[in-house]
C-alpha cells in the first residue's frame, strides 16, 4: 500500500476509534482490497464489523439483499448498484457507516461497461453517496486504486458530517 493510502487507513483507525462508530464494507471488484487495508493496522476490531465479498450477482442478491430490479434495470456495475450495497450491507451488520464497490477491472465488457468503469459508494442512515470512477491502469493498480479511493470517499464523508461541507476531489 503507498504512504498516501496508509495515511488514509490511519485516518479511519483515528475516526472509527475517537467516535465510537463502526464499519462494514461490501466488495466486488476489489475483492478483499479494503477489508485487507482495513484490517492491517492493529485495533480494527473496535470498529471494523464485516467485510463481504460479493463478487457475483446471486451474492449481491441472496446475500447482501441487492434487489434484483436493481441489478435488471441497471446491472452489476452502476451506481445504483454501490449504492444499494452500502446500504444493504450497513443494515445487515448493523454498523453506523459502510463502503461498496463493485465494477468492471478488465479485460472483457461487462454488461456493454467498459474495463476500469467502477463505482464507490459510502452510507450512513438517511445518507449514501456515489462516486463513478474511471480508471485506466491494469487490473491491479486499478483494483488498488478503486480500494484506495473508496476510503478516501469514507473520510471525506465522515469529515463533512462532521463539518457540514463536502467536497470529493
Amino acid at each position: 500500500m503507498k504512504q498516501h493510502g496508509l495515511e488514509t487507513v490511519k485516518k479511519i483507525h483515528e475516526l472509527f476509534k475517537q467516535k465510537g462508530i463502526t464499519l462494514s464494507v461490501a466488495e466486488s471488484c476489489t475483492g478483499w482490497l479494503i477489508s485487507h487495508y482495513l484490517t492491517n493496522l492493529p485495533g480494527a476490531s473496535t470498529f471494523f464489523k464485516a467485510g463481504i465479498i460479493a463478487y457475483s450477482e446471486e451474492t449481491k442478491k441472496d446475500i447482501l439483499g441487492v434487489s434484483a430490479e436493481t441489478l435488471k434495470l441497471h446491472g452489476m456495475v452502476s451506481k445504483e448498484t454501490a449504492q444499494e450495497m452500502a446500504e444493504k450491507v450497513r443494515l445487515l451488520t448493523k454498523s453506523e457507516y459502510s463502503i461498496s464497490v463493485t465494477g468492471n477491472l478488465g479485460p472483457n465488457v461487462i454488461e456493454d461497461k467498459e474495463q476500469g468503469l467502477i463505482y464507490i459508494a459510502v452510507s450512513k442512515e438517511g445518507e449514501t453517496l456515489s462516486q463513478k470512477l474511471k480508471l485506466n491502469e491494469g487490473r491491479e493498480a486499478n483494483k488498488e486504486q478503486a480500494s484506495l479511493l473508496a476510503l478516501k470517499l469514507l473520510v471525506e464523508f465522515i469529515e463533512k458530517n462532521r463539518h457540514g461541507e463536502f467536497n470529493v476531489k
